[in-house]
């Protein structure tokens, strides 16, 4: 693939600007549901009007850098733009960003975030597209490295990319401005980040790229990346960062926030109906399938009395049943039920342990429900911990030999059979 080869059309030079046909208009609202910002909507519409014509799908391009081994219900909300778009007949491309990992993405940064090695890179790469499959036709993706082009590029090439844009361009990005006024060092690579994500777009000859809010600037440089090159400008689509759990931060692992996707149904299940009822309506519009004419009827009805808590439990069903079952869902609402009237779960974790009696603080810690002996001591304190259902209120507890089932808050159980 030669993706020096100029191409000398230019926007809007192949076609004259024509009315939209109902099924292309139809197709662009579908598009647009839920996102941030498309740029520019008026060229978008006019290659969706242009793909219905000739029968020539859109190349569209999500890429996703390999930085942890799972993904969550965030990553999601741009990939379920990708399904909509593969729905609508049009060519899904995949990107894994292995040489742009070893990079380190500054987006929203404030430091230099540090590189990834390739081993970590190769592994967290082998789960990323599995587990992306979940939401995408796989057998519609075409899958991508960016290694493929980036690599053979060499110091020669790279010189040659970065004489394409300006420091003063760069320096327009936020955080690398922020940084720069408050004296926060800048690495030299953590501008190759945006010129490789770019020239991506170029070797892929992108019609449409996708990204998080935080990623506008890195597609905004594709597109004029691919102008230089002669190419035909991308369209660009960002969708928002889903908050986590708090309603307040975005979903990350690192915050513990997070719902993953490969998580267990019960799990899911109950991290979803822990949401606020005002987040619920947040996250119907960026991960359920539901048309938004049935996301009206649900507010409407929420509005006119009925207990949103309903509403909620159809959407963990919905999200439940998309990564596992139907069964699952239905099991994982019983579950849920059954815990809420502080019964056991179906899915506790046997513990075996030996040193009876045990202080509950070292219990607790050892059957990994409290990640130190003070943290368990606290929770006793605050009346959340339990033994076969009964409330534990003395930290100087010593429990003997037996068989019990330990509970810490809502949702964590073990049944500990504790030996001398």
């Amino acid at each position: 693939m030669d993706i020096h080869t100029s191409s000398s059309k230019k926007v809007g030079a192949q076609h004259s600007v024509l009315p939209l046909s109902d099924k292309v208009e139809e197709a662009l609202a579908i598009v647009k549901r839920g996102v941030d910002e498309l740029l520019i909507e008026s060229e978008f519409a006019q290659k969706l009007a242009r793909s219905e014509r000739s029968g020539i799908p859109l190349r569209v391009k999500l890429g996703l850098d390999p930085t942890a081994p799972d993904l969550h219900l965030g990553h999601t909300v741009v990939l379920n733009k990708m399904r909509q778009l593969q729905n609508l007949g049009h060519h899904v491309i995949f990107l894994i960003g292995d040489f742009t990992s070893m990079i380190g993405d500054p987006s929203g940064r404030n430091i230099t975030r540090p590189p990834l090695t390739r081993a970590q890179i190769e592994t967290n790469a082998t789960t990323y597209f599995a587990q992306a499959a979940l939401v995408l036709d796989a057998a519609k993706t075409e899958i991508r490295y960016n290694s493929e082009w980036s690599d053979p590029l060499g110091a020669r090439g790279m010189i040659e990319l970065a004489s394409h844009y300006t420091v003063a361009r760069m320096m327009e990005r936020d955080d690398f401005t922020k940084r720069f006024k408050e004296g926060i060092p800048i690495s030299v690579h953590e501008f190759l980040y945006p010129l490789m994500q770019g020239y991506d777009s170029v070797a892929l000859k992108s019609d449409l790229e996708l990204g998080g809010t935080d990623q506008k600037f890195n597609l905004l440089v594709g597109r004029e990346l691919q102008k230089d090159y002669g190419q035909e400008q991308q369209c660009v689509l960002t969708m928002p960062l889903l908050e986590g759990l708090d309603g307040f931060d975005k979903m990350s692992k690192s915050k513990n926030n997070y719902i993953g996707i490969t998580e267990p149904p019960n799990t899911m299940f109950a991290k979803l109906m822990s949401i606020s009822d005002v987040m619920m309506w947040r996250y119907y519009e960026l991960l359920s399938w539901r048309s938004l004419g049935e996301l009206a009827q649900l507010k409407d009805d929420v509005l006119a009395g009925k207990n949103p808590r309903d509403a909620k439990v159809a959407l963990a069903q919905e999200i439940v049943a998309r990564f596992h079952s139907a069964r699952d869902a239905e099991a994982a609402l019983a579950d849920f039920v059954n815990r809420s009237k502080g019964g056991i779960p179906d899915d506790v974790l046997d513990v075996a342990l030996a040193g009876a009696p045990l202080g509950i603080g070292h219990l607790l810690k050892q059957s990994n429900l409290c990640p130190s002996t003070s943290e368990a001591l606290r929770m006793v304190e605050q009346g959340g911990v339990r033994i076969d259902g009964a409330v534990v209120s003395d930290k100087a507890l010593k429990v003997t030999a037996g068989t019990f089932v330990l509970q810490v808050g809502k949702r964590k159980f073990a049944r500990v059979t504790l030996s001398k």
